[in-house]
């Protein structure tokens, strides 16, 4: 089933996003290999793509659980998680609906 993984970063997160990226995305490319990646990003913190240094307040992910629980221990185990970058992370399923 698939789930959303919605977090939200401590402030002036940046810092830490930049020392944590490399290891962040080798785990999205993992799912991606897999199949089991529907989306992944950031949310930037100002109406922009490129944020500069105003960074990022958090991230969305959509991907393929066998459960609230291993998709819940997956987020809770990310290198953003793990190294201060995000202060809260919230796991729901999630019903793909369109296109």
């Amino acid at each position: 089933m698939w789930y959303a993984i919605m977090t939200q970063d401590v402030e002036n997160s940046l810092a830490g996003r930049k020392a944590n990226r490399q290891a962040h995305l080798q785990r999205l490319q993992e799912l991606v290999d897999q199949g089991r990646l529907l989306i992944a990003g950031p949310h930037p913190a100002v109406d922009t793509e490129e944020p500069g240094e105003s960074g990022f307040t958090g991230s969305l992910i959509v991907a393929d659980f066998d459960s609230l629980e291993a998709a819940q221990a997956w987020a809770d185990s990310d290198p953003y998680a793990l190294n201060g970058v995000t202060r809260k992370v919230i796991v729901k399923p999630y019903k793909l609906v369109l296109p």
